[in-house]
């Protein structure tokens, strides 16, 4: 842990000397390559609930949890088809630059931005819960020391260098968090196979090649209501979305996110591997999330096994350093921008907000397994922001109140789901399945919201919609001030 926390400082530490300006703090100056960019994303997309979380529960329920790494990838596609050229043609910084430009009005921008800190705080809270659980497991520490040195480690790197500085850090960290589970997978495989290959028992068989089992309520509701949040959410996800814009234009945004499924495809062979063999050796373990960090001991032991630990356990320290990292860049972003007075020392403030909120909500919330609360990250984006972009991009007759409505009514709903599901006890039953997997019937909602409030309020849709939809669907190789573009004559 010392180690990558070391490193994580250092080459933040060396993207200062490329940190300059406010572009570079927010966007990187818009000069970052596809290739690298990829990585970045997959440095801070493959957080805790992708590390440890999957293993986890593909442990406790079986294979239809795998379902979660399918839709945290496919939902790559959803971006790629729909929002991530024009995103990037639309020259925001930020989600809340992007309401304001698409639909010319503060109250859309201002209430995009309380989302994009609710979504970033909520999916923050998580790292830091499970750097305290990795850290306890490892030493013996108390809880609250992991997500404090996580806090603490993103803090200094984010007020170093902004974006730039980070997308240095995230590269490095993907490619870590993929050794950090491959070496030890080759060994513990090799000790499987010298171990006579051992199978599930008849009954685990049955439990986890059967999908939509596990034990528990309306799983049927729930799995699609989980494909769902993760087909759409990762489009709405803040800290995704703002590295598109890192991009120089739109057709490195396509490269980025194919790129992006390729290393994501790659990393996600691993966890379930991982899982299957936790249902082998370690069927017992109370804390599910920590299968990955328990079975070298388990299966290897010695000082390979202690090794193969350290090089997990090192995994788990980038995936909650490069997420965290990821979150704390957009949520201070938008806090300096619309909260405070903008620029560079604005940003320094607001990451210091961005991390300490999360901080205090992880160590005062129940604690849920990691996957879980980020499956509830991503119910909220895929109500609001998912609307928002795919009628924002691509319906021209989307009003000004439409879209505010669906923010409020999707958002707003899926929202008070998520915080009685991690504020209050278990509900059993059909309310317990709404509200643990809320995305079913919030999305369709949200959209259902926007169009008709759009269909009643046509006069609020904004004046200069045409002129928007030109740039969002013009390549940039076209310039229109220059006269590459003209409308046809009469």
């Amino acid at each position: 842990m010392l180690v990558v926390v070391v490193a994580a400082v250092l080459i933040g530490a060396f993207g200062i000397r490329f940190s300059r300006t406010t572009s570079d703090f927010y966007v990187a100056s818009r000069t970052v390559s596809p290739l690298w960019n990829a990585s970045a994303i997959g440095g801070e997309y493959l957080s805790a609930a992708s590390f440890l979380g999957v293993a986890g529960l593909v442990l406790s329920f079986g294979v239809d949890m795998l379902w979660l790494p399918v839709g945290w990838t496919g939902g790559y596609l959803v971006l790629l088809v729909l929002v991530s050229a024009p995103l990037r043609r639309s020259g925001a910084y930020t989600l809340p630059d992007f309401a304001e430009a698409r639909l010319e009005s503060m109250t859309v921008r201002r209430t995009a931005s309380v989302l994009v800190v609710l979504i970033g705080w909520l999916y923050l809270m998580p790292q830091f819960q499970s750097a305290g659980l990795v850290l306890r497991t490892i030493t013996g520490a108390p809880v609250w020391v992991g997500g404090l040195l996580v806090a603490v480690v993103v803090a200094v790197n984010v007020l170093s260098g902004g974006m730039r500085s980070i997308t240095f850090v995230q590269a490095f960290q993907y490619w870590l968090k993929l050794t950090a589970l491959a070496v030890p997978l080759v060994f513990l495989l090799m000790a499987w196979q010298s171990d006579g290959a051992p199978a599930l028992s008849a009954e685990d068989a049955a439990t986890w090649q059967v999908p939509l089992t596990g034990g528990r309520d309306y799983a049927l509701y729930s799995t699609y209501s989980l494909i769902l949040a993760t087909f759409l959410g990762t489009m709405g996800l803040p800290h995704v979305l703002v590295r598109f814009y890192t991009n120089p234009d739109g057709r490195a945004a396509r490269r980025t996110t194919l790129v992006v499924l390729s290393l994501l495809g790659a990393f996600y062979l691993l966890p379930a591997v991982y899982g299957w063999l936790g249902r082998i050796y370690a069927p017992d373990l109370v804390r599910t999330d920590t299968v990955v960090l328990t079975l070298p001991s388990r299966m290897i032991g010695g000082t390979l096994g202690d090794v193969l630990t350290a090089l997990v356990t090192a995994g788990a320290f980038a995936a909650f350093l490069s997420t965290s990292s990821g979150l704390t860049v957009s949520v201070a972003g938008v806090i300096a921008q619309d909260l405070l007075k903008g620029g560079v020392r604005s940003f320094r403030w607001a990451t210091l907000m961005a991390v300490v909120v999360p901080l205090a909500l992880a160590l005062w919330a129940r604690a849920l397994p990691v996957a879980d609360v980020v499956g509830l990250a991503f119910a909220v984006a895929a109500s609001s922001f998912c609307p928002l972009l795919v009628l924002g991009i691509w319906w021209r007759r989307l009003s000004t109140t439409g879209a505010l409505a669906g923010l409020l009514v999707g958002g707003g709903l899926a929202c008070a789901a998520v915080l009685v599901t991690i504020t209050g006890g278990p509900y059993e039953g059909v309310t317990g399945a709404l509200l643990a997997q809320p995305a079913a019937w919030t999305v369709p909602i949200a959209f259902a919201v926007m169009v008709a409030v759009s269909f009643l309020t046509p006069d609020r849709v904004p004046a200069g919609v045409a002129r928007t939809m030109v740039r969002l669907h013009t390549p940039e190789n076209l310039d229109l001030d220059r006269g590459d573009w003209r409308p046809r004559s009469s």
